[in-house]
C-alpha cells in the first residue's frame, strides 16, 4: 500500500503562513541575547501540548532527556489552544524568519508537506538507520511518511480516527444488540434509535464533521479504494465515491444539534441523550479521565466502542511528531531529543499518560490498559490508512477545501455539489 502524497503540489510555506502570527514574541527565556553558550546548550522543544495527559506525557519524556543528556538544558516551547492552530501558526512566522526553534511538533504525513517543499526540514534518513527504526516502526507507516526516499518526522504516538463511540443503554432500549458493523446496519441502527426518541448520532463544529466523512469514506469504500484517493490516479468523480457520499448525507440525516466541539458531543453519548458518536480515541480519555478533566465514567457500562462502521481491520492513524528544522540553533540537542522521542522508553513513558499508543511495535504493553490495550493490538495487525482532518493525506490547503465543501454541503445537501467541489480540490492540489 503506496500513498504517494507529495506528490500532490505542495502549498508551499507561504501558503502555510496564511494563519499569521499568533501574538507576540519568541519563546525565549525571557531576557534578550544570551550568551553564545547558553544558546549552544539549551534544546527549544517546540508543541503545543499543555492540557492535561500530554503536558504530563511530555513531563516524563523531558526527564528521561535530562537524565541522559545533562549538558543540555531543556526549554518547553509549548503554545496552549486551538487544537495546535496557534503554535503552528507561531511556529510558521518563526520559520518564516529563520528562527527556527531547536524541533516542533507536527502531525506526521502531508502537514509537513509544505515545510518539506520550502526547505525547512532535514531528512532523518540517518538517524532512522542509526536507531535502527524501520525495524521497529510498522512498514505501512514508513511506507506513509515516506517522501521521495526521505523521512523528516519522528512519530511519537499513534491516535486512531476511526472509532464508533456508544452508549450501551441506549442501544438495547432502542432493541439494538449489538454496535452495528456494516455501513448499512449503522443507518438502520441510527433509524431504530430515532424511534426510540434519543439523539441517533452527536456531533459537533464543522471539523468533526469532516472527521466523520473520512470514517464514512473509508466504511464505503474500503481500504485500497479509499487510500488510493490521495494517490495521482484517484478519481473523486466515480460511482463509488458518489454512493459513499450518499452513505454521509443519510448518515448526517440523523445528526442531532450541531455542538460546539467534540467534547459537548461526546458528552450527549456519555450522558445517554445519544447513542453514537464517531469520534478518535482521544475521547477515551476525556470519557474516563476522572471529573478534573473528564467525566469519570466507566468503560463498558457507561460507553463502549468499536470501529466505525465498515472498517474493521483498518487503522485510520494520526501522529504527533517532531522534525529537525534547517538551521536550528542546537542541532545536536535536537538530535538528542529526538533519539528520547524514537525510543521505547521515551514512547512508554509518554503515551499511557497521553492517552495514545506508541508508534513502536515493541511497546510494554502492561503499560496500556482497557481501550489502550485494545488499541495497541488493532494497531499492530490492521491495515493502515491516514486521516484527512488530522494531516496524514492532504496537505492544509487541500484540507481546507474539503472543510469549505463540507461546510456548504451541511446547508445544501447536495451530493453532487459537494462531490464536484471534492474533485476540484484533488485536482487543485496537483494530484
Amino acid at each position: 500500500m503506496r500513498r504517494r502524497w507529495i506528490s500532490a503540489a505542495a502549498i508551499g510555506l507561504a501558503g502555510i503562513l496564511a494563519l499569521g502570527a499568533c501574538g507576540g514574541g519568541s519563546s525565549g527565556d525571557g531576557g534578550g541575547g544570551g550568551g553564545q553558550s547558553t544558546s549552544q546548550k539549551r534544546v527549544e522543544v517546540f508543541s503545543w501540548w499543555t492540557g492535561p495527559g500530554e503536558a504530563d506525557g511530555l513531563k516524563a519524556m523531558r526527564e528521561i532527556f535530562e537524565r541522559q543528556n545533562p549538558n543540555f538544558t531543556f526549554y518547553d516551547a509549548a503554545v496552549a489552544g486551538g487544537s495546535g492552530d496557534q503554535a503552528r501558526a507561531l511556529l510558521s512566522s518563526k520559520l518564516q524568519a529563520n528562527q527556527p526553534p531547536d524541533t516542533f511538533q507536527g502531525h506526521a504525513g502531508a502537514e509537513l508537506q509544505g515545510y518539506i517543499k520550502a526547505g525547512k526540514l532535514e531528512p532523518l534518513n540517518s538517524l532512522y538507520d542509526e536507531l535502527k527504526l524501520k525495524d521497529v516502526f510498522p512498514q505501512q507507516l514508513i511506507e506513509q511518511i515516506t517522501v521521495a526516499g526521505n523521512i523528516y518526522s519522528v512519530p511519537v504516538n499513534i491516535h486512531r480516527s476511526n472509532i464508533l463511540w456508544f452508549n450501551p443503554k441506549v442501544l438495547k432500549d432502542a432493541g439494538i444488540a449489538a454496535a452495528p458493523k456494516t455501513i448499512d446496519e449503522f443507518i438502520a441502527d441510527l433509524e431504530k434509535v430515532k424511534k426510540s426518541g434519543k439523539i441517533p448520532l452527536s456531533i459537533g463544529s464543522q471539523w468533526t464533521q469532516v472527521h466523520l466523512l473520512e470514517s464514512v469514506l473509508l466504511g464505503s469504500l474500503g481500504t485500497d479504494a479509499y487510500n488510493a484517493l490521495w494517490t495521482a490516479s484517484a478519481d473523486w468523480s466515480s460511482a463509488e465515491v458518489t454512493k459513499a457520499l450518499e452513505n454521509f448525507k443519510k448518515i448526517m440525516s440523523y445528526a442531532g444539534t450541531p455542538q460546539e466541539d467534540w467534547q459537548p458531543a461526546a458528552k450527549q453519548v456519555a450522558d445517554g441523550e445519544a447513542a453514537f458518536n464517531i469520534m478518535g480515541d482521544w475521547a477515551y480519555g476525556y470519557f474516563h479521565n476522572p471529573p478534573d478533566g473528564g467525566l469519570g465514567k466507566t468503560s463498558k457500562t457507561d460507553f463502549d466502542w468499536v470501529p466505525s462502521p465498515g472498517t474493521d481491520g483498518t487503522f485510520m492513524w494520526l501522529s504527533d511528531s517532531f522534525t529537525l528544522p534547517k538551521g536550528a540553533p542546537n542541532r545536536d540537542g535536537a538530535i538528542a531529543w529526538l533519539k528520547v522521542a524514537a525510543s521505547k522508553e521515551g514512547q512508554d513513558a509518554f503515551n499511557p499518560l497521553k492517552g495514545s499508543i506508541p508508534a513502536r511495535k515493541d511497546a510494554d504493553k502492561s503499560l496500556y490498559k482497557d481501550y489502550l490495550a485494545w488499541n495497541l493490538e488493532q494497531w499492530a495487525n490492521d491495515k493502515l490508512a491516514g486521516s484527512i482532518q488530522h494531516g496524514v493525506v492532504a496537505n492544509d490547503a487541500w484540507r481546507t477545501a474539503i472543510n469549505d465543501a463540507v461546510g456548504l454541503f451541511s446547508q445544501d445537501q447536495d451530493v453532487a455539489k459537494l462531490q464536484t467541489a471534492l474533485a476540484d480540490a484533488a485536482k487543485a492540489s496537483g494530484q
